[in-house]
């Protein structure tokens, strides 16, 4: 029950009174240390007390939870050295970490506890010591990856094509070699080694993907943008094409070009991953996610049906005349895709002079440029333009939610030896098994010294009010001479108090 009533004093919304129930029912634990104390019994959802505050972004109780948890070692004048209990809070020894769940969040308050002490102090040590290097070897060493595969596509196996052309249109020259004659030569063997460097390298990225997929879930792992989900989706898919190639490499099928040039695309692409360890190309990387699976895939449902119904009317006014004239339109899907590059404005309206064109097609094409040209595509300019307006105000947030999840993640894939756990054991200093992070903090001596004159201020303002309440003690007169004589004593006690104060601001001056 007390664990309960805990949970829910973490949900209020009046800090200042769930902070002092939550000490007070603290106080009758029996067991305020080990496995038995009520801070450490989780919820339905494997969330203690604390990892609930962060989750659900109350700051003003994540901050009084750290202030109890924290050991004071020394301190001499400004300066002071504090332990923190990082036990929680690190994600080397927690299955559901801490820092994974504030990033996973989809509310905004939780990601400021990301710049709260010793969170922020801890993100960048793992960052700055172990996250960096390794992060940006990944990405050279992904890079010299693409390149390889790359390599093996430009120089993969043709040989000159030997039938007959069908049509007119035909204009295929080469063919794909069989299985038999695709390793002949040295250069095939050449190839043939960055082959299966390439299939070996999708093999890891599935072994390395489904185990977080399994872990995480697949809605959670696919649909946080921060923890990087499409990335997730363009590196899966772009394994799984490199396997239905090998196979019908194997198979001597034709057509491997399709999934080839698919995970070409993909792999490439996936490069934008690598931006999120740089703070001036992180946050582009999210309004790039945000515009694609937000507003042009909202645009796309309105820009597929102005295509289909314009491009049935291109294909309507040509059908009866010499596709050899104008060919942009021969057929159906030949005229889906020129209304499409009409949209765009990749290309602009075909038309051949040297014949009559039909009489609709002007008044259809009139139609279609205003519609397309004018007023759609300067809608989804204004849809991008506002989310990169959203996303702008919070690029410095974004980025440090993003080196979060970097650094989670790695930490998770590399093995122990090449990333021991951060912080001091609190056995060192006596304090048990807990893992703690040394910080050392220092006050503004102009701000400790406004301190010191705001508590000189009080003091003399407490010790004029307690003489002249001795004074109202000891006087027997009427209410009325009572009031006049309080009125006074607050005016002279106010203007003594002040001058006592401004003394002491001129001498310390």
């Amino acid at each position: 029950i007390g664990n309960t009533v805990l949970h829910i004093l973490v949900l209020q919304p009046n800090k200042t009174f769930a902070c002092h129930m939550y000490s007070l029912i603290l106080s009758y634990d029996r067991n305020k240390e080990g496995p038995g104390s009520l801070e450490l019994i989780p919820n339905n959802e494997g969330l203690s007390p604390f990892k609930l505050a962060g989750v659900e972004g109350n700051t003003v109780m994540f901050q009084y939870l750290m202030q109890k948890r924290k050991q004071n070692l020394w301190s001499f004048g400004p300066l002071s050295t504090v332990l923190y209990d990082i036990t929680e809070i690190d994600s080397w020894a927690e299955d559901q970490s801490f820092l994974e769940l504030i990033v996973s969040t989809k509310k905004r308050e939780a990601r400021q506890i990301l710049d709260l002490t010793p969170v922020k102090e801890l993100v960048s040590l793992k960052w700055n010591m172990y996250g960096r290097p390794y992060f940006c070897f990944l990405a050279l060493f992904y890079i010299l990856y693409m390149v390889c595969f790359t390599m093996c596509c430009v120089y993969r196996p043709l040989k000159p094509r030997t039938g007959n052309r069908t049509s007119s249109r035909d204009n295929t020259l080469y063919v794909q070699k069989m299985l038999q004659e695709s390793y002949v030569a040295y250069e095939d063997e050449l190839r043939l080694v960055g082959e299966l460097i390439t299939v070996i390298g999708a093999v890891v990225i599935l072994v390395l993907e489904i185990p977080d997929i399994l872990r995480v879930g697949a809605a959670k792992y696919f649909g946080q943008t921060i923890l990087g989900g499409p990335f997730h989706i363009i590196v899966i898919t772009y394994a799984c094409m490199i396997l239905v190639t090998m196979v019908m490499r194997l198979t001597s099928t034709t057509g491997e070009v399709v999934p080839m040039s698919f995970a070409l695309v993909l792999g490439w692409c996936n490069v934008m991953y690598f931006a999120r360890g740089f703070q001036m190309l992180g946050p582009f990387t999210i309004m790039i996610q945000k515009m694609i699976f937000g507003d042009l895939m909202r645009f796309c449902w309105l820009m597929a049906v102005v295509i289909l119904g314009f491009a049935s009317a291109f294909y309507i006014i040509f059908q009866t005349e010499n596709p050899e004239n104008l060919g942009q339109f021969y057929n159906y899907p030949m005229s889906l895709f020129t209304t499409f590059e009409l949209f765009l404005t990749i290309i602009d309206g075909p038309a051949n002079y040297d014949v009559d064109l039909p009489f609709m097609y002007s008044v259809v094409y009139f139609a279609f440029a205003i519609i397309a040209t004018l007023l759609m595509l300067n809608l989804l300019i204004a849809m991008m333009g506002d989310t990169h307006w959203r996303v702008a105000h919070e690029q410095d947030e974004l980025w440090r939610a993003q080196v979060v999840a970097t650094t989670v993640m790695l930490e998770r894939k590399l093995p122990r030896c090449l990333w021991p756990r951060s912080g001091i054991c609190g056995r060192e200093f006596g304090l048990g098994d807990r893992w703690y992070l040394r910080i050392e903090d220092r006050i503004d001596p102009n701000k400790h010294k406004m301190m010191r004159y705001t508590e000189a201020f009080k003091v003399q303002d407490r010790d004029n009010y307690d003489k002249g309440s001795e004074k109202l003690e000891t006087n027997g007169d009427t209410l009325c001479k009572k009031e006049m004589s309080a009125l006074s004593l607050s005016r002279s006690t106010s203007r003594t108090s002040s001058h006592r104060g401004w003394e002491i601001l001129r001498r310390n001056t």
